[in-house]
């Protein structure tokens, strides 16, 4: 059995090389590999096993993303808890305080795979994923777990006023949606910061420059059949264009390549297939500016080579024009999944900004 393990493991490596490590030459293409040959990559790999009927898509990128050996450190204290039921790994300094920072994390991973096991950084919330369950289950998880550790934040040893929320990619839009209801909540402690890496922010406009220029450019692949935008009803577009739209995008960000797209008709079908997706839960980006001008001090962290990356420029627009603080950070030569490569030494500089905005503290990392 183990042998045949093996096999299948080397089996699976030699695809995962082969289908990946080819893909038109950029200036990162040696960082590209890098990322292209690490489990960022099991999309496609994925998808290749379930059309041999070996497993579903998702188990692949589950079982790589879990197998990610947990860090540790001699420094930390790690306990597994549950938050009202939610499964949570609390990791804190074994340094006695009453007034650390908190931050709680949520991963990447598009809602379908990543666990408490995955990049973890002291304080892990194992939300439940898509598909098994639908996406605002994920975010009812992660605003049960984060309103229970704010409400008890002193007995972790964090300053319930000094805790911020942050997510890459996917986990970047859970953490702007958390954000959005907690500033509801008189009841609570207000978040003191978001830091929002790569997020992906709204599903209304899939033509923008970002999307044409980076649609080809691993790891986010695939979004063609989705640019022309026929999901989109009249009336949603009326009422986004002022924030969701080309015109709000630098042009400096348009010089590689920009075409004002010709509308396509609108197609009821594929409405009624996408227009869940038109909720603030899931496109961040859509929310009202009442909620818009409550939020936190926003740190937005954004990639040229990420199909996604005008979401991030988008929302940092709508908030400064709402009044809310915002510190952003681009990476000209960097990409979707650029976090998977930090500690080898070229992206150093991003991890250092980051950590400028979120001093050393009490980290809570909730995925």
């Amino acid at each position: 059995m183990c042998t045949s393990m093996h096999i299948f493991q080397k089996g699976i490596a030699f695809l995962f090389c082969a289908f990946y490590l080819y893909f038109p030459l950029i200036e990162f293409a040696c960082a590209c590999a890098l990322l292209s040959s690490s489990p960022m990559s099991f999309p496609k790999q994925g998808l290749f096993l379930e059309k041999l009927g070996i497993c579903h898509r998702y188990q692949m990128w589950r079982i790589a993303l879990n197998g990610i050996p947990v860090m540790k450190s001699s420094y930390l204290i790690i306990k597994d808890l549950a938050f009202d039921d939610i499964p949570v790994r609390v990791y804190w300094p074994r340094t006695p305080s009453t007034s650390r920072r908190g931050i709680l994390y949520l991963h990447g991973g598009i809602g379908v795979c990543g666990s408490i096991f995955y990049i973890s950084v002291h304080l892990c919330i194992r939300f439940r994923l898509v598909p098994e369950y639908p996406s605002h289950v994920t975010i009812r998880d992660c605003c049960t777990a984060a309103t229970h550790f704010l409400k008890n934040a002193k007995a972790y040893g964090v300053d319930p006023n000094r805790v911020l929320i942050a997510g890459d990619s996917s986990g970047g839009t859970f953490a702007a949606a958390v954000s959005q209801k907690l500033v509801m909540r008189d009841d609570l402690p207000r978040l003191r910061a978001q830091v929002l890496l790569y997020p992906f922010l709204q599903a209304v406009d899939f033509s923008l420059p970002s999307h044409q220029q980076n649609h080809s450019t691993p790891p986010l692949v695939d979004v063609d059949g989705i640019m022309k935008n026929a999901h989109v009803p009249e009336h949603v577009l009326v009422k986004c264009r002022k924030w969701i739209s080309a015109d709000n995008i630098p042009e400096q960000f348009k010089v590689r390549g920009y075409t004002p797209p010709v509308p396509a008709p609108f197609s009821k079908q594929l409405y009624e297939t996408c227009k869940a997706a038109f909720d603030p839960t899931f496109s961040p980006l859509l929310a009202e500016d009442c909620i818009i001008r409550r939020l936190p001090d926003t740190f937005i962290y954004t990639c040229e080579y990420d199909v996604i990356r005008d979401d991030g420029l988008l929302y940092k627009k709508r908030l400064e024009d709402n009044g809310v603080s915002v510190t952003w950070f681009h990476v000209k030569n960097g990409y979707h999944g650029i976090l998977f490569t930090l500690g080898f030494g070229t992206f150093e500089s991003s991890g250092l900004k980051i950590k400028e905005f979120c001093p050393s503290g009490q980290l809570i990392t909730a995925h």
